[in-house]
């Protein structure tokens, strides 16, 4: 929730108090972010996230991949990363020309890739150390739910 070592501070349900408070264009307490409900998140994650990776568009599976990716890290790295991997400028918006690129590529190889490239992402993180280990799990509960949905 506020881990000290969590360049993020304050965070519940994936959103941190500097994304909250930019949402509703007031400052808030940490009290505010412990009492947040899904409810309360719901928008956010629609506009700042998935919108950001496109999930309305992205095949099933990859879209889940994405989008958890989005809100654990900001959609900038899943996004980027996926363009470096069907071979697409990297630009880090994603338009036709990255749909088109993705709608050849096999779905099973790119999701195996994006889960091998959010690995090495957390990885190089400074705080590996520290939270690692719920990354990795996530990463590995994602990549496993997202198959089934292939």
């Amino acid at each position: 929730m506020n881990h000290p070592e969590d360049p993020g501070g304050a965070t519940n349900l994936g959103v941190t108090k500097a994304v909250y408070e930019d949402w509703i264009g007031q400052s808030v307490t940490i009290d505010t972010i412990k009492d947040l409900t899904k409810e309360d998140v719901e928008p956010i994650y629609k506009k700042r996230y998935w919108n950001r990776i496109k999930g309305d568009l992205m095949p099933s599976g990859l879209d889940w991949m994405l989008f958890d990716w989005a809100v654990n890290s900001g959609p900038s790295a899943p996004v980027k990363t996926l363009q470096r991997n069907i071979g697409v400028r990297v630009d880090g918006s994603i338009g036709p020309k990255t749909m088109d690129a993705l709608s050849r590529c096999d779905m099973a190889s790119t999701m195996r890739d994006i889960y091998e490239a959010r690995e090495a992402f957390y990885r190089r993180l400074s705080t590996f150390p520290t939270f690692g280990k719920g990354w990795l799990r996530r990463n590995d509960e994602t990549y496993e739910q997202a198959q089934s949905l292939l």
